[in-house]
């Protein structure tokens, strides 16, 4: 193999000669960012141990989740910093940000910022003009972007982890149409259907009982949006319109409000109850009989393979599939393994 020299080094990071030396002969002086690209450019070139693995600097990634009160977010968070704890400081530095939903621009804006002194950026978002410009700006300063959770489609993104939401919105319909015990209408409560894992569960969910369980009458899908009041009202209305409901299938948040309206309506434990996530509200739910199954995304699972996917680019350079390498299996508990 032909020897590389410091000054070809040097062009192929596209630094001095002298930060070369500095890096190389581990002098000081030189910031973790042109650290990492002569370290980079001085592994692609074949030198893969110029310096100990201790002497690199951690990655600094940074995870930006919904501030809303959910389970699901509150968990994935914790379960990041678990991943990176186990990790070790010298591997990577995780920064988590929680912004509002229903704040997409100030989302875009922090993504701009953090695009600036991050290596890479893990990100729940739903599909919004200014998000989709933020991510092609990353991609233009060549930092990595992975979408969490609900996936945004055509968009300059490294890949997506999550669960395959579609097929989890069928699975929810074909149990409900194998476990009805009685005729009635069947009541479909969305989370936000501007994020694409709300449109997709509803959308294989009313699939499956259209083409194989025609009988059953499906109403509109009510726009809960993850605001437990919304969905708490939005709900009555429609109990308070016919006591004919045979089932119920809640896409998002809300399973304490509607176990409690259910119950008023004299239908907990009488109409078959699907939901999403595996949690204290749900657990208690199946154990009383009132919720007939849910459908657990593995918040750990996600927490771990983003950043393992992350970490690979950072590291060497892996490009993983957009799909196939993120996907999470999700899991189906009911009130006899639930605990």
């Amino acid at each position: 193999m032909k020897t590389v020299t410091l000054a070809a080094l040097a062009k192929i990071a596209g630094v001095g000669l002298a930060t070369v030396d500095r890096v190389l002969n581990e002098r000081g002086g030189v910031s973790p960012q042109t650290t990492r690209k002569v370290l980079q450019a001085a592994r692609a070139a074949g030198l893969k141990r110029i310096l100990p693995e201790d002497h690199r600097q951690p990655w600094q990634i940074e995870v930006l989740l919904s501030g809303n009160d959910s389970f699901f977010f509150r968990q994935l968070a914790s379960d990041f910093a678990a991943v990176a704890t186990g990790l070790g400081y010298r591997r990577l530095t995780l920064h988590r940000t929680f912004i509002p939903e229903d704040r997409p621009d100030q989302l875009a804006a922090h993504i701009l910022t953090r695009s600036r002194q991050r290596d890479g950026l893990i990100v729940f978002a739903h599909e919004h003009p200014a998000i989709y410009e933020a991510l092609s700006l990353c991609k233009q300063r060549g930092v990595p972007v992975i979408t969490l959770v609900t996936d945004l489609p055509g968009a300059e993104r490294l890949c997506h982890v999550g669960i395959n939401q579609l097929q989890a919105g069928r699975t929810a319909g074909l149990m409900m149409g194998r476990m009805l015990r009685q005729q009635g209408d069947v009541i479909m409560v969305s989370g936000r259907f501007d994020y694409s894992a709300h449109r997709q569960r509803i959308e294989g969910f009313r699939d499956v009982l259209q083409q194989r369980f025609p009988a059953i009458r499906l109403r509109e899908a009510l726009a809960g949006n993850e605001q437990r009041d919304t969905i708490s009202k939005l709900l009555e209305k429609q109990l308070a319109q016919s006591d004919a409901v045979a089932g119920l299938y809640n896409t998002g948040l809300g399973n304490t409000q509607i176990g409690e309206a259910l119950a008023r309506h004299r239908l907990l434990s009488r109409c078959v109850y699907i939901t999403h996530e595996l949690y204290a509200t749900t657990q208690a739910l199946l154990a009383q009989g009132a919720l007939s199954l849910t459908l657990d995304q593995n918040t750990r699972r996600h927490a771990q393979l983003a950043t393992e996917l992350m970490l690979r680019y950072l590291d060497g350079g892996d490009a993983p599939h957009t799909y196939a390498d993120g996907k999470v299996e999700f899991m189906l508990y009911t009130e006899e393994n639930c605990r």
